[in-house]
């Protein structure tokens, strides 16, 4: 579908996409503003949108500040990745109950719904891509996220806006989606008015852009997308160098950088549980008093605990060093040898949602300027 030139809606036309892909049985899940946040929520039409809002991120800071416009995507990424739709934070297995008669019936998880994504950014289709390998890319199928991966319908959208803990250019990430999407879209606000350029990545999207008001994109409007897609590129926040970076933590496990950002780290896990690609799990059993019903549930884990690498005798990682480093090396080293990528996308957020600031592209920067320091002596 990449050869189908580009087209343009009308914002009003967002309402229409929405109701098309509820029509085919889609729960329909977009941007919206709770809690002081962006976050993913059902959409019951456009309205419910961030019309107007942006946020401003840094190490440890988030906060959303109104546009002077009534833009709908010019925000980055939010606390939430879509990994906590296909890959939910707490999943009950199955549930057990006895009768008076002593006969037990097991209850399955119900199916889940087909999903539709709206606003997926490129540093999360490629975060999406990325769990598709580990749940279903082995002989060992996730079965409950092979179910709601399966059917989900994806509107992506080229970032506008780089976020002050972006990097995903030095990851190769984005800002421009170039795969993954059913449809992609660019919002342009100008004196052309408010709009959006879509493109096509599969046949579902072709079909569906058919019974959209549409019209064919013009080069102004190619050009414009364009530029806010270079715009965003030349701004991110942050940079990281990737050049050998496998091989310089793979020799660099006992560097004093470990003990110093220790010292800072409180082992909380909201990196992994914010990253896009983290997939650590527990399963947890409950049964009640009477033993009547049990029920087993997952649940999500993180390496930062010291229960997740239990085993008899202790932890494998008994300290906040090790943990870290587990953590850090795993994503940007060891996950190359297990799935061939890196597992981070740059999407900056365990920069963000780190309480005390630790900076995953300065940990890596200060290891290297040391390593390059001793190669100098």
């Amino acid at each position: 579908m990449s050869n189908d030139r580009p087209v343009v809606i009308e914002r009003q036309t967002l309402d229409v996409l929405i109701d098309a892909l509820r029509r085919r049985g889609f729960t329909v899940l977009g941007p919206t503003v709770e809690s002081q946040a962006i976050v993913h929520s059902e959409l019951g039409s456009a309205a419910d949108l961030p019309a107007g809002w942006t946020d401003e991120q840094e190490g440890g800071t988030y906060r959303l500040v109104r546009r002077d416009d009534e833009a709908l995507f010019s925000y980055n990424a939010g606390p939430q990745s879509w990994k906590s739709v296909l890959f939910p934070p707490v999943l009950r297995l199955w549930k057990a109950e006895r009768d008076g008669d002593g006969e037990v019936s097991i209850a399955q998880p119900e199916s889940p719904p087909k999903y539709a994504f709206i606003g997926v950014r490129s540093c999360d289709l490629h975060a999406i891509e990325i769990q598709d390998r580990v749940f279903m890319g082995d002989r060992h199928v996730d079965h409950d996220y092979e179910a709601r991966r399966r059917d989900a319908f994806i509107v992506a959208v080229n970032c506008a806006k780089a976020g002050g803990t972006c990097f995903c250019v030095s990851m190769g990430t984005g800002p421009r989606a170039e795969s993954g999407f059913d449809l992609a879209l660019t919002e342009l606000l100008d004196a052309g008015g408010h709009r959006f350029l879509v493109e096509v990545g599969s046949e579902r999207g072709a079909e569906l852009l058919a019974e959209l008001p549409h019209s064919p994109a013009q080069l102004e409007d190619e050009r414009a997308a364009a530029e806010v897609i270079e715009r965003t590129a030349g701004s991110m926040g942050r940079s990281l160098d990737t050049a050998g970076i496998k091989e310089l933590l793979y020799e660099n496990a006992e560097h004093p950088r470990w003990d110093e950002v220790a010292d800072r780290c409180l082992t909380c896990g909201n990196c992994t549980m914010a990253c896009p690609t983290c997939f650590c799990s527990t399963v947890e059993d409950v049964t009640d008093l009477a033993g009547g019903e049990a029920e087993r549930t997952r649940l999500w884990d993180s390496c930062f605990t010291l229960d997740h690498s239990h085993i008899h005798g202790g932890s494998v990682h008994p300290s906040g060093r090790s943990r870290y480093r587990q953590w850090m090396t795993h994503k940007l080293a060891s996950w190359i040898d297990q799935f061939g990528s890196s597992g981070c996308v740059g999407c900056g957020r365990c920069i963000t949602w780190c309480p005390v600031a630790i900076d995953i592209t300065e940990e890596a920067a200060a290891i290297r300027a040391a390593d390059l320091r001793d190669a100098l002596d």
